[in-house]
């Protein structure tokens, strides 16, 4: 009895199917070699998002600093006709609002719409520096879905065809297998494609807080011009 048992034990281990998995760098490298171009494609759009997102971010960081006393110190400096002392406030700090009212202070004495016009144009070139690259990051975001699916379907042709060679004899496995490491430039794409989507909302997003404090600044700035007793 006992040995039927353990005989019995062993034959249901020994049908037991064999699970076979897949690394990553074997996904990558079994699409054949338009598969890997096509992934490789990918992972270098996936360190360029890696990278612009990290040194934008750094950057918008930096032009969000502002410290919160600035603008009562400027308007201080203004009010006691301390120009030399308001123009040193601003070179000493880094953002663009600094940037800004130091060309605003440079241009006292002419028309404030002339002043006004100088302000307005150094805030725009402060804009464009702030949201440089960011196409980039919108462009990777819609380009590397498709470059997954065109990875996919290059996959799907070699698979079909693979079927086509064969004849009547069609390996099941070996289409599923073609069929599944396809799919993953699709995933890979998506993916990147996400990574990108994301970084690019959140990089505009805080530009934007940047641009309302900018206005915001600006707009005390010219107040504080045409009316000094405020």
């Amino acid at each position: 009895m006992f040995l039927q048992i353990q005989t019995a034990a062993s034959d249901t281990s020994a049908t037991l199917p064999e699970v076979k998995t897949l690394s990553i760098m074997e996904l990558i490298t079994s699409g054949g070699v338009g598969g890997t171009l096509i992934m490789g494609v990918l992972f270098t759009l996936s360190l360029l998002t890696i990278y612009l997102f990290i040194e934008r971010n750094r950057l918008i960081g930096r032009a969000s600093k502002l410290d919160e006393n600035f603008m009562n110190r400027i308007k201080e400096h203004v009010l006691n006709g301390k120009m030399d002392a308001a123009l040193d406030l601003c070179r000493s700090n880094e953002s663009p609002v600094a940037r800004m009212i130091e060309k605003g202070l440079g241009r006292i004495g002419k028309p404030l719409k002339d002043i006004s016009a100088a302000i307005e144009n150094t805030g725009k070139l402060e804009v464009y520096r702030m949201e440089q690259n960011l196409a980039t990051l919108a462009t990777v975001s819609g380009a590397a879905p498709m470059i997954g699916f065109l990875g996919t379907v290059i996959g799907m042709i070699l698979a079909f065809h693979e079927m086509a060679s064969a004849g009547g004899q069609i390996d099941v496995e070996m289409l599923a297998e073609g069929i599944y490491t396809a799919m993953t430039t699709t995933v890979a794409g998506l993916i990147v494609g996400i990574m990108a989507y994301v970084g690019y909302n959140y990089l505009v997003h805080r530009v934007d807080k940047v641009v309302y404090r900018m206005e915001a600044n600006t707009t005390e700035f010219m107040d504080l011009l045409n009316d000094p007793s405020k």
